[in-house]
């Protein structure tokens, strides 16, 4: 019997890794550094590649994953094309790519902690999954 504590954990990973996709596509249109599209490229491919090991491991498991909620989807992007809105450019994308980031791997760390008879594929999908996050938090540095 599948653990639900691997099922809860890859849900919150399903849901994170759409939310990071998501949140690329809506500021790639406004990017104008060539360096950033190409690191916000290359994040939203590992997410895209890291997210077709999960959608195998959810499918073992018997289980179609989680979307992300309307409403954390919905503030978003209101969050991220009313801060455009004032100030389209290069700095207030890499603020928001820092943000949605810093909130990944807050959830993320939090869902580890908490769901720990999660099995270790699981866990270390949701480690991957942090640790992208990490990288691009250093990628957007440079840009802020």
């Amino acid at each position: 019997m599948i653990e639900q504590d691997t099922i809860k954990l890859l849900r919150e990973c399903d849901a994170g890794v759409q939310m990071g996709v998501s949140s690329i596509d809506d500021v790639l249109p406004h990017v104008h550094d060539k360096e950033l599209k190409q690191r916000l490229d290359f994040a939203r491919e590992e997410h895209v590649k890291l997210d077709r090991g999960l959608q195998a491991h959810l499918k073992n498991c018997h289980d179609d994953g989680k979307d992300p909620s309307p409403m954390a989807q919905g503030m978003s992007w209101i969050k991220t094309n009313v801060k455009l809105a004032v100030e389209d450019s290069d700095s207030t994308i890499a603020s928001l790519m820092t943000d949605g980031c810093n909130m990944g791997i807050k959830s993320l760390s939090r869902y580890l902690n908490q769901y720990k008879a999660a099995d270790e594929t699981s866990k270390s999908i949701a480690k991957h999954l942090i640790a992208l996050e990490e990288q691009m938090l250093v990628d957007m540095r440079r840009f802020l």
